[in-house]
């Protein structure tokens, strides 16, 4: 098989694993790891890292000030539904850093705590409001995703695939014996894993 959307490579997780890059007896294995490992990742976090192209999505919002919306890396449209019918009828214009506009994009500046960091709201300026209520009345043209998968989460899936692939090497969950007797191997993600894609976690769908 071959990694989809992955956040390492076969490559990556070889050297991490110190299997030479010729040696392919496990790469279906190895990819299958990659794979499960990005999407833990993606649970984890309430995210993904995958630049998803431009496509038209839609929102809900109580409310009337903020919409939170998907990862963006550009936003091209923004429309409401005044009467919540399914028909938009309000296109708002969007604002820029220190411009006018609508729809002001956030975080501005394109940051996050020192991160490069996508869009994940919109706020109404001026006498704008957003329409409130369960009907998906905000609807948002925008390029969704990330531009590229940051070095920490690559860092994060080579530690959980290689852990992944490791668990095979113990399938009733026993590392090895030591002084203090039986090692077994820890459940749920990775405590270093954790730590590093800490940052990128989505707390009650806010970014």
């Amino acid at each position: 098989m071959a990694i989809t959307n992955g956040y390492a490579t076969l490559n990556q997780i070889k050297a991490a694993l110190r299997i030479p890059t010729a040696d392919a007896t496990d790469d279906s294995l190895l990819e299958m790891a990659v794979e499960s490992a990005s999407r833990l990742i993606d649970a984890y976090c309430g995210r993904n890292f995958i630049l998803a192209g431009t496509t038209t999505r839609y929102f809900n919002t109580e409310n009337p000030y903020v919409v939170q919306i998907d990862d963006a890396r550009s936003i091209s449209a923004v429309e409401t539904s005044s009467g919540q019918d399914g028909v938009y009828d309000t296109v708002w214009t969007i604002g820029t850093a220190g411009g006018d506009g609508d729809a002001q994009p956030e975080p501005i500046n394109d940051y996050l705590g020192g991160i490069v960091w996508p869009y994940t709201r919109l706020r109404a300026v001026g006498d704008y409001t957003f329409p409130t209520g369960p009907e998906q009345s905000v609807k948002v043209t925008a390029s969704f995703g990330w531009p590229n998968v940051p070095m920490t989460v690559q860092q994060a899936c080579v530690l959980q695939s290689s852990r992944i692939f490791s668990r095979l090497q113990s399938p009733l969950g026993v590392a090895g014996f030591g002084d203090m007797g039986i090692m077994r191997v820890s459940r749920g993600l990775d405590p270093d894993v954790a730590q590093l894609i800490e940052g990128y976690r989505r707390v009650n769908g806010v970014a």
